[in-house]
């Protein structure tokens, strides 16, 4: 196997031929299949963070003790932050056209690469697990309005926490997901493309609704200091520590798994203009934007019913009561549908799929490896993470930043972004190190997860723990960096 560059893009002249490390999915995308523009990479932001996650983002930081102007700095920041690497992995997909799981390989190994790919695919199945129960709560409320004697099904009995009716709507939406894992990437960006314009229209609508109704947007702001739950009288450090600091780390963690896996997607872009610009124009803009919408709209329920409802399926309901249409209620769970669905495929489905083809080449292709990782959402009843999501984005964040400190330095800093592409398809080559790991990259690994867990367990050296994600990344990339202080692997 021999590469070609052209315009800072590089391609193999022919195909991997070593099928331990290889498969249709996994090989190079050649040059003339990447065709995503800005704009392609942009609606797919906009459809993966238009999502009942985001909207409910800033609930978490509000109720811990922030304002909601406090919030969307956090927010803001935080996304502005994980685009950093977001961009900076995402230069490796669009270079060598290759997927998250085979670039992790040149810092990790042939084999050692295994560990934090299907470290991040198991996030992702959780968190498919999440959208696809909320998009199933949509479907649920959704058949229950056109037709009452839907939530009588059962007789009230539950299963594992979830009634006869609710049980229903989660499978049928999980099968809705699955139709789009099995006609593979192409239908993604089909999906992506088309869910971008509507979601942006109907969140502007929804805003325009809540503004209006309760008196004016600078009514609605005025009256958001009533959502604040957590205590309003700490000092400056308890505030950093106990508040902002979690709250940044769960904004980064929240994308933190794209952020490795951006490659799965920047892998089709046309030059590394159009994936910046893409991921740029997309994500923080997005995520801010949608997140506003919620705190607004939450804010509005405190004037209009005299309570905060920040669940946009409840507030449907209660909307779709008081008005007595019914075509409301249809086009706004329709809607709730089509943003997780949105969501779901793209940020929850292609990373694992890939992932697990890379470890079972043979045995997995994408289709195949995406059906598992639907199948895994289900398993971890996705419904018992919810009320712990935020505590869970702090705690795993500091893993994927420990990954991501070890892959940044290693691409940019060791071997200042030139990889041997066919290199990365051979068992027996440049990346196999020992038996396939790199033990440089699996200590400072470790080494990043071992402080993020001492902020835990130390007294006083909480920031740590509080601030995973950024510790965890510190760390990795300062060992891997003194163990790496050599000429630059091939």
């Amino acid at each position: 196997m021999s590469t070609q560059e052209q315009d800072g893009l590089v391609e193999l002249t022919s195909p991997p031929d070593d099928d331990a490390l290889r498969n249709a999915d996994l090989d190079p995308t050649p040059r003339s299949a990447r065709t995503w523009n800005r704009w392609s990479l942009a609606a797919l932001w906009v459809g993966m963070s238009v999502c009942v996650p985001t909207y409910v983002l800033a609930a978490s930081l509000i109720k811990s003790g922030m304002n909601w102007w406090q919030a969307m700095l956090t927010i803001l920041l935080g996304n502005l932050i994980v685009l950093v690497p977001m961009i900076l992995c995402g230069h490796a997909g669009t270079r060598y056209g290759i997927p998250f799981p085979v670039f992790a390989r040149a810092a990790f190994g042939t084999q050692g690469a295994h560990i934090p790919s299907l470290a991040r695919a198991l996030i992702a199945c959780g968190w498919f697990g999440i959208q696809t129960f909320i998009g199933g709560q949509a479907m649920s409320q959704l058949i229950g309005l056109l037709w009452p004697a839907w939530h009588d099904l059962g007789g009230g009995g539950t299963f594992i926490g979830l009634s006869l009716p609710m049980w229903l709507a989660f499978l049928g939406f999980w099968l809705l997901n699955v139709v789009f894992v099995y006609k593979g990437t192409e239908s993604i960006k089909w999906l992506e493309n088309l869910a971008a314009p509507f979601l942006i229209v109907v969140g502007f609508a929804l805003l325009w609704w809540a503004q209006s109704r309760a008196g004016g947007l600078g009514v609605i702001l005025s009256r958001s200091q009533a959502l604040v739950q957590g205590p309003q009288d700490m000092s400056s450090w308890t505030w950093f520590v106990q508040v902002f600091l979690p709250g940044l780390t769960a904004m980064v963690g929240f994308w933190a798994t794209l952020s490795l896996n951006i490659p799965d997607f920047t892998r089709y872009c046309r030059s590394q203009r159009e994936q910046l610009l893409g991921q740029l124009y997309g994500l923080p803009t997005t995520m801010l934007l949608f997140s506003f919408i919620g705190v607004a709209v939450t804010s509005a329920t405190l004037i209009l019913y005299g309570e905060a409802i920040w669940d946009p399926v409840e507030l449907v309901v209660r909307m779709s009561r008081e008005t007595g249409s019914t075509l409301l209620a249809v086009l706004a769970m329709l809607t709730l549908a089509v943003a997780t669905l949105s969501t779901n495929i793209a940020a929850n489905v292609v990373g694992p799929a890939n992932s697990l083809a890379s470890a079972f080449p043979r045995a997995l292709d994408f289709r195949r490896g995406g059906l598992v990782a639907a199948a895994v959402g289900v398993l971890v009843c996705p419904w018992l993470l919810l009320d712990v999501y935020q505590a869970w984005l702090v705690s795993y964040s500091g893993l994927l930043g420990a990954v991501s400190g070890v892959l940044l330095t290693d691409y940019w800093l060791v071997r200042r972004t030139e990889l041997d592409l066919a290199g990365l398809y051979r068992s027996h080559g440049p990346y196999t190190y020992r038996r396939g790991f790199n033990p440089d990259a699996m200590l400072a690994m470790a080494v990043g997860v071992a402080v993020v867990l001492l902020g835990k367990l130390v007294p006083g050296l909480e920031f740590l723990f509080s601030g995973a994600w950024f510790s965890g990344f510190a760390a990795s990339a300062a060992v891997y960096l003194a163990r790496t202080r050599r000429a630059a692997k091939p």
